[in-house]
């Protein structure tokens, strides 16, 4: 099947989609150290390393080390056929990640007809809700994989933010308008682009910011002890592993 998503069950990775264009992006931080995710409200790996990420953050906040979150755009545009083969690749991905995770899924998505993997409408509702959302994104982020996840409903459609948003206290019209301008989906792109230049090759991508320097935390599944002790490490100067 060509242009298939791919992703790894020993790395627990995710690869994503190649864009046509490729242009320098960046991106303004506002803590000199930072935790950035890298990753896809789409990417079942992603879903599986949402607990460790949050005890990342809440572990190191007291110490003023921010936490960001960069969308990937695993397939942006999707366009797979959703037939047997596509529903039982995603079927025996879910049963890995649960089994290495614990998180769980839900299989009702299976019965639809028709379903698009797109994943760059999610992608884009995180980057609308950004700025209404304050210290919460990972945690919108994080709803919206529970609810494609768990509950088997289609971030395609604009009615699946609804309760997202009630459930954040955004207001739903508000961010409609900033999700269907082309400004956040230039901005969404635009990320797409960012990590890519970044030179990550799949979600979920845990880096760490310390000046000018780029170290990375985790590329595909890993967990919070695992990623402290890196943390930990860079911050001390001490030799990382490459």
């Amino acid at each position: 099947m060509e242009n298939e998503l791919n992703c790894d069950p020993v790395t627990g990775v995710c690869e994503p989609a190649s864009l046509v264009e490729i242009e320098n992006k960046e991106r303004v931080t506002y803590n000199d150290v930072s935790i950035i995710y890298v990753g896809d409200p789409m990417c079942s790996w992603c879903w599986g390393i949402a607990p460790s990420l949050k005890e990342l953050r809440d572990n190191f906040k007291p110490q003023g080390i921010g936490f960001e979150t960069v969308v990937g755009g695993l397939r942006p545009g999707g366009g797979e056929p959703w037939d047997d083969q596509m529903k039982d690749f995603l079927k025996h991905h879910w049963q890995e990640v649960t089994k290495r995770s614990g998180q769980p899924f839900g299989y009702d998505l299976f019965e639809k007809e028709a379903f698009n993997y797109d994943t760059e409408p999610p992608c884009r509702a995180v980057v609308a809700a950004r700025p209404l959302l304050g210290e919460k994104e990972l945690e919108f982020f994080s709803a919206i994989k529970k609810k494609f996840y768990v509950d088997s409903q289609d971030p395609g459609e604009e009615k699946f933010y609804e309760s997202i948003c009630e459930e954040f206290a955004i207001d739903f019209q508000e961010f409609l308008t900033r999700f269907k301008s082309e400004e956040v989906r230039k901005e969404t792109h635009d990320e797409f682009v960012l990590n890519r230049n970044w030179g990550v090759k799949g979600y979920p991508a845990v880096i760490l910011k310390k000046g000018e320097g780029l170290y990375s935390l985790a590329q595909g599944f890993s967990t919070f002890e695992q990623m402290k002790e890196l943390v930990e490490t860079i911050l001390k100067d001490e030799k990382v592993p490459s």
